[in-house]
This record gives C-alpha cells, sequence and structure tokens, in this order.
C-alpha cells in the first residue's frame, strides 16, 4: 500500500521578512560561526536556541585532525544544553553557515539529536534552517525526519 507524507514548512526570502525573535536568533547564531573551528572545510556553522524563558544559547561547530572527532554546532549546542539548561525547554533553534551558500540543513545524527530532546522535554523545537539569505522553518524535528529510530 502507498502511503504519502506531506510537511508544512515556512519560507522567507529575506532576514528583514522575518518574525524580529527569529531575526534576532539568527543573529545569535552567525556571531557563533566566529567561534567555529572549522579549520579543514572553512565550513562554519552556528546554531542558537531560544528556551521557553526567553534565554538564548549558542555554539558553533569544532573539527579534529582526527576525523570524525569533530562535532556539528547543533550537537555542540544541544549537548551543553543538556548539562546546563535541561529540563527549560527549548522553543526555537536556528542554524547558520558562513560561508553561506545555501540554507544550513542540519544532518542525520543532529536531527535524531535535536529529535531526542524534543522527546525528553516533551515538546516540539522549531528549526529555522537560514542560509544565502533565505530561510526555511519547520515546526518539529519530526519534519526532518519522518521515520524516526526508536529503542
Amino acid at each position: 500500500m502507498e502511503k504519502l507524507h506531506q510537511i508544512t514548512y515556512e519560507h522567507y526570502s529575506s532576514l528583514e521578512s522575518m518574525p524580529a525573535q527569529d531575526q534576532e536568533l539568527i543573529s545569535q547564531a552567525l556571531e557563533a560561526t566566529k567561534r567555529a573551528n572549522a579549520s579543514y572545510s572553512g565550513f562554519r556553522v552556528g546554531a542558537a536556541a531560544r528556551l521557553s524563558n526567553g534565554e538564548i544559547i549558542s555554539a558553533a561547530n569544532t573539527e579534529s585532525e582526527v576525523f570524525p572527532s569533530g562535532l556539528c554546532a547543533e550537537r555542540s549546542l544541544l549537548y551543553f544544553y543538556q548539562s546546563n539548561y535541561y529540563p527549560e525547554p527549548i522553543q526555537t533553534l536556528a542554524i547558520v553557515s558562513d560561508p553561506s551558500p545555501r540554507e544550513c540543513y542540519p544532518c542525520g545524527a543532529c536531527r535524531q539529536v535535536i529529535l531526542d530532546v524534543e522527546n525528553r522535554q516533551q515538546s516540539p523545537i522549531r528549526i529555522i534552517m537560514w542560509g544565502a539569505g533565505t530561510a526555511s522553518v519547520v515546526g518539529s524535528a519530526k519534519d526532518l525526519l519522518p521515520f524516526t529510530f526508536k529503542l
């Protein structure tokens, strides 16, 4: 039997067309790219999350000579969050890159970790993927990873 899976997402053609809170989160994620250690790929990624209390936290990617020991910005942020801010829920997560030839989408491992956090906090995380002046926004990691791993 064939089934259809569809997602609904928002698309913004410019930073200025986005809500002010989203612009602020993207700005914080862009600032985080300056702290990235991307000495091998040159692809600096920043992530910023707004917690339900309004606080914003951010992180960047880190690469290592002993590939694949580096870590994406999203997972760096989420592991830091888990150790320092949980159980305060994350409402929105922004992911950006510099340079940004296109919107910055999370890798499969990051999608699973975002979903793990959603499951622990028992609420969805809105995800903003920004780059090259545009953004796509989904309401949950489930929209990016519809067939999820579960123990």
